[in-house]
């Protein structure tokens, strides 16, 4: 894996980052999964803040920068197939933020033009975008983007697939196991509902988590 730095300038650099897949055929547990009920799967994973991210070859780790204030707003694992970005949000302890933001992102899909409509995938009910952007050279295209929103303890994380992860069936299989080895970190702190977890730029090497 790669990990490269963006703001919303041109790239900085990258660094490399070493990871080996788990030995033997075991099935990787249902995730994402929480922090405090990990359960070994022999994966490494590239520690962001709220979010361990599942290390693998071919994947680079593109962090979106706020110019103005430094933080990182959003991870993005990408690939020459497609990528996925992902955040997570504080939820409250007994609820369905997804259910209450999904309405909210298909209405602003609208207001740009666009098209959001529901439908049912591994995760439940999720969106499928289109929407009408300018390309570099001036010309039109249609973005598609399918926004995966998965309830945890005190969290939600909300995934988006882009380019061919997001409309090719045969691409969304791989891209879903990099949302399910997702691991958040929601850390105790009293937070307002919807309030993004922070991230961070990871500090080095992946590390394999350990269970209890």
């Amino acid at each position: 894996m790669k990990f490269r730095r963006k703001s919303a300038d041109p790239v900085e650099s990258d660094a490399e980052v070493q990871a080996e897949a788990p030995a033997g055929d075991e099935p990787a547990a249902i995730g994402p999964q929480d922090i405090d009920d990990f359960v070994e799967d022999g994966y490494a994973r590239l520690d962001i803040g709220s979010l361990y991210l599942p290390a693998a070859d071919g994947l680079e780790l593109r962090l979106q920068v706020d110019e103005s204030s430094q933080e990182v707003r959003a991870a993005l694992l990408a690939s020459n197939e497609g990528a996925v970005e992902l955040r997570a949000f504080a939820a409250p302890r007994n609820g369905d933020l997804w259910a209450d933001v999904r309405p909210k992102i298909a209405a602003d899909f609208a207001q740009r033009g666009g098209t959001a409509s529901e439908r049912d995938g591994r995760w439940g009910p999720e969106l499928v975008c289109q929407l009408t952007v300018k390309t570099p050279d001036g010309q039109t295209a249609t973005q598609p983007s399918r926004i995966i929103g998965i309830n945890g303890p005190r969290w939600m994380l909300r995934a988006t697939l882009l380019g061919r992860a997001a409309i090719d069936e045969s691409q969304a299989h791989a891209w879903e196991e990099v949302i399910q080895r997702t691991v958040v970190s929601r850390g105790s702190q009293a937070m307002p509902v919807g309030a993004e977890l922070p991230l961070r730029v990871p500090g080095g090497d992946a590390v394999r988590l350990s269970d209890g």
